[in-house]
């Protein structure tokens, strides 16, 4: 669009400003109902996107076996099953279980449920231990150690509402226990962990919006010495956030542990453009008239301005490739943000200035002058050191390239993190207390094994037989720490009576079992979770624990086939069965293995589309190749500083690529725009200092903003997030850097290919 029409076209904004302020105001009614009510959901259960076929597999199997919510109280004692301690443990156990949707399971249960009124007194504990300590099933499911007692509890809740509300009554149960009958208590499973996700990331995002706010009033008062730009600038960037989020909920999405991250990029894409634009405006020459110069200013920065937050936006939209939910949605809900915060930029914020009248050449002097001066040394530094520059930009792409990918034989890939601890500070309870009972029961992660059978199959008694035999061919892999279903349950009860811990092996005893559990599975719940009563055919052995990691879950699924195969040819019981893997387990396996795709794919999206971006915006073939430079700088040189410090790839810092280069082209558009408003016409000497002068100080100021935003995620308790913040700001500062070195020293070394001039 040409710049007269452009002019015509704010010019018509400016006279509707008192509308468009009132379409505004009206607007953010239901914004604000929109954003108040988007759901929240950070478990790491829901990284998956719901097209993927191990997905819609998993949800087959709990649309028959609901996955519930369980977790586990570890007791610590020098003598856990000692008279005081069991009484205590009896007393909380009645506790817990009035309480509605709660359901507790322990050692202690089961044996006052077999000897109803027996004492806790010394013979009592005795017995107790013999019985606890005679088989490792107990042992096996966490319900007992050396040091601990267990209370594993099955949570019926629909929401994180109704499971934080459970979880606090099992505090208000654990306080009643006396100080002195247990040196500690433990906290374990899903539900402290989703717990805490869902509360840390709430809290992230109260600790950097005041501080990246209070940023923002700082720089605009310091730039502009403003009250009237300030209030402009507030009521834009409160709409654009405010728009932003509500945007989520007719979109469908919700706010999980990275997205979090949206309103952050919305604030600072939206601050850093009004920086560039109110820039331009300001910068006024005396004798043009304040409604002239403004439109001027937006029909200047339109093109500049409108390629920056398209570049940002198909950085995030490029997510949307990836496997893992959070991270798909994460980028198509910012992608849309900022096709929001594009249109208030555009609209809300030109009838604000004209409506406050906010004043133009009110910029720091100071700041100006040290501008002016680097804007007139900067192309002759760059020209003299351009070679070590260039040099040095590429040694460090390349170390990047090396540090992400590997090096066959010399350098493994990038470390890969799945597992949910990974996102929990080490020095928290909830980490620590999983990792402890993880050490005892060989891990916590769950796969599960979904085996279909012909119709009442299920109870057969050569099935039974046959699954037990699999279930503990399975324990007896390494790193697996137990394999629960049917014939657990039916040994346990088996070993209540006194008959010992393993099944049957005579065929009428084995049929008297089977015969009973048709029985057991009406009347008893644990049994009835285990097989779909409708028609007798589904079962599921639960296999706890494993070697961890990716390659490990796939090596185990390997020999869990061999397994299933070696004994469905050795017995008949499973003739005409079928096996499925599914489960969380496999879910985040499958979660390791899309990181790097994530990564390559939506990395490769962007700088693609940015890159057909800037061939409409700049027709210098070379231009469009280093306006790229120091983006891809920075990133690499950042994965270059991940390898250093040991930082690994997960659903956080997997995102710096794409975000990066999204954010940080937003320089590189505006330095060559107005680059080659004298490109076209002077040498590249000149060219430089113009773009310096006309821009240097936006690029500095808004690569400041998008720095410290980041940053402020370092206070975030979530290290990964963390992480991210502090890698994603020292990225900007990089790609700033190598906007005034790298990028015009390149510029000189391919000088003759860049619209090469007469005055040259």
């Amino acid at each position: 669009m040409h710049r007269p029409r452009l002019e015509s076209c704010f010019a018509a904004v400016i006279r509707a400003r008192l509308a468009i302020v009132f379409f505004y105001a009206v607007l953010a009614v239901p914004g604000a109902w929109w954003a108040l009510h988007v759901p929240n959901d950070s478990a790491i259960d829901r990284l998956i996107v719901k097209t993927d076929p191990d997905y819609q597999k998993t949800a087959a199997f709990h649309a028959l076996f609901p996955e519930g919510k369980h977790a586990v109280l570890l007791l610590e004692a020098q003598d856990p099953l000692a008279p005081e301690a069991l009484t205590a443990l009896s007393a909380l156990e009645k506790q817990l279980a009035a309480i509605p949707k709660l359901q507790p399971f322990s050692v202690l249960s089961v044996w006052q449920r077999l000897n109803p009124g027996a004492a806790l007194d010394a013979a009592g504990s005795a017995t107790i231990k013999r019985f606890a300590r005679g088989t490792r099933l107990f042992e096996r499911q966490g319900l007992v150690g050396d040091e601990y007692v267990g209370i594993a509890l099955a949570l019926a809740v629909e929401d994180g509402v109704e499971r934080d509300a459970l979880l606090q009554a099992v505090d208000a149960a654990l306080a009643t226990v006396p100080a002195h009958t247990f040196t500690r208590v433990r906290k374990v499973g899903g539900p402290y962990v989703d717990a805490w996700l869902e509360h840390e990331t709430h809290r992230t995002t109260l600790i950097y919006m005041p501080l990246f706010g209070l940023l923002v009033v700082a720089l605009i008062t310091f730039l502009y010495r403003s009250w009237r730009t300030l209030l402009a600038m507030l009521l834009a960037l409160a709409t654009c956030v405010l728009l932003g989020v509500a945007i989520a909920r007719p979109l469908g999405f919700g706010f999980t542990i990275v997205s979090s991250l949206v309103p952050l990029t919305v604030l600072i894409t939206s601050t850093s453009t009004l920086v560039y634009i109110h820039s331009r405006f300001v910068d006024r020459p005396k004798e043009v008239s304040v409604e002239s110069h403004h439109l001027f200013a937006l029909a200047n920065k339109f093109v500049a301005c409108s390629a920056s937050v398209f570049a940002t936006a198909v950085g995030f939209a490029a997510l949307g490739v990836s496997s893992i939910r959070p991270i798909q949605e994460l980028g198509w809900w910012t992608a849309a943000a900022l096709v929001v915060t594009w249109i208030v930029s555009f609209t809300l914020f030109p009838a604000l200035q004209s409506l406050l009248r906010t004043p133009t050449g009110m910029q720091g002097q100071h700041a100006g002058r040290l501008f002016l001066v680097l804007a007139d040394r900067i192309p002759d530094f760059t020209f003299r050191w351009r070679w070590p520059l260039v040099s040095g930009a590429a040694l460090l792409w390349i170390a990047g390239t090396v540090s992400l990918f590997g090096l066959p034989g010399y350098l493994a890939p990038m470390q890969l993190e799945v597992d949910a601890l990974d996102y929990i500070d080490p020095t928290v309870a909830v980490y620590q207390d999983t990792r402890f009972f993880e050490a005892k029961i060989s891990g916590l992660s769950t796969g599960e094994l979904w085996i279909k059978t012909p119709p009442g199959g299920v109870t057969a008694p050569a099935t039974i037989a046959a699954l037990d035999s699999v279930a503990q061919r399975i324990e007896r892999e390494a790193g697996v720490g137990s394999v629960v279903g049917l014939p657990t349950l039916l040994r346990f009860r088996r070993y209540a009576a006194g008959l010992g811990d393993a099944l049957p092996q005579d065929p009428a005893q084995l049929a008297q079992a089977a015969a009973e559990l048709e029985t057991l599975l009406l009347q008893e719940p644990a049994f009835a979770r285990f097989v779909d009563l409708g028609t007798l055919a589904d079962t599921h052995l639960t296999v706890i624990g494993g070697p961890g990691g990716e390659a490990g879950y796939r090596t185990l699924g390997e020999t869990i086939r061999t397994i299933w195969d070696q004994e469905q040819a050795r017995l008949p019981g499973l003739k005409d069965c079928t096996l499925q893997l599914v489960g969380q387990g496999l879910l985040q396996a499958k979660i390791a293995s899309h990181l790097v795709p994530t990564l390559v794919e939506s990395f490769v999206i962007t700088a693609g589309v940015i890159f057909v971006a800037f061939l409409l915006v700049f027709r210098s073939g070379a231009a469009r190749v280093m306006a790229m430079v120091p983006s891809l700088f920075a990133i690499l040189t950042m994965f270059f500083v991940m390898r250093l410090c040991g930082m690994a790839l997960n659903v956080a810092t997997i995102l710096i690529a794409s975000t990066v280069l999204g954010a940080s082209e937003n320089d590189q558009i505006h330095f060559f725009y107005h680059f080659q408003e004298k490109r076209r016409s002077e040498s590249i000497g000149v060219a430089l200092s113009h773009t310096l002068r006309v821009s240097g100080q936006a690029i500095f100021y808004a690569t400041l903003i998008n720095a410290a935003g980041f940053l402020a995620l370092a206070l975030s308790p979530l290290p990964p997030m963390r992480q991210f913040g502090v890698i994603a700001s020292s990225a900007f500062m990089l790609s700033m850097i190598a906007d005034f070195t790298a990028l015009p020293a390149s510029l000189w070394l391919l000088r003759r290919f860049i619209r090469q001039s007469p005055a040259d």
